[in-house]
């Protein structure tokens, strides 16, 4: 019986050491990233005023069916002092090929890559695309999809871009959490 204890005890450290540190409410701290080139940059060296952390994907379709709308999320309120911070967490998508497909893509804005997962995991992100955002205090008031559907023509609730609006009036974000779709995130394989 104590070996059971003792085993069901480390399991459950094992579970708090790997959660979401990040959540609704709370205060996002600083977290390492990498440029595509190699080159370490911290979030806190990133953050604005109102700061979303989207992640996404090469090789997923979903994410890709938002490349365009994820653009035109970035030119609409990077003018208007939004700090966007694109982060790919994907192990199986080294960083050549995101700054490939970056290009390909016609992004104007950098993508970072999460080296080991930790952005993602502080984020308790799952699949690509995945948003959050931030106030300037640097607390969490939005986490969810970027809208609700895949095909632009049937976008009925647009989750991102109302926490945006509602964030830079001063407002409450109307739905604070909304359901993210996509592919999941590739984790590295931790040992056990």
């Amino acid at each position: 019986m104590n070996r059971f204890l003792l085993r069901s005890a480390f399991a459950l450290l094992a579970v708090e050491a790997s959660a979401q540190d990040f959540k609704m409410g709370s205060m996002v701290a600083d977290f390492p990233l990498r440029s595509l080139t190699g080159q370490p940059v911290s979030y806190a060296s990133l953050k604005g005023q109102v700061t979303v952390v989207a992640f996404i994907s090469v090789q997923c379709p979903i994410s890709n069916d938002y490349n365009e709308r994820m653009e035109a999320l970035y030119r609409d309120y990077s003018a208007k002092g939004v700090k966007f911070v694109f982060v790919n967490a994907n192990v199986s998508e080294p960083a050549a090929e995101v700054a490939t497909h970056a290009k390909s893509a016609g992004f104007s804005f950098p993508v970072y890559k999460d080296e080991g997962n930790v952005a993602a995991d502080k984020f308790g992100a799952t699949v690509t695309p995945e948003t959050f955002v931030m106030n300037q205090a640097g607390v969490v008031l939005y986490h969810g999809a970027i809208d609700n559907a895949r095909n632009p023509a049937r976008v009925t609730a647009k989750g991102l871009h109302n926490a945006l609006e509602a964030v830079l009036n001063g407002k409450p974000v109307p739905q604070a959490e909304t359901k993210a779709f996509g592919c999941t995130i590739k984790r590295v394989r931790r040992s056990s």
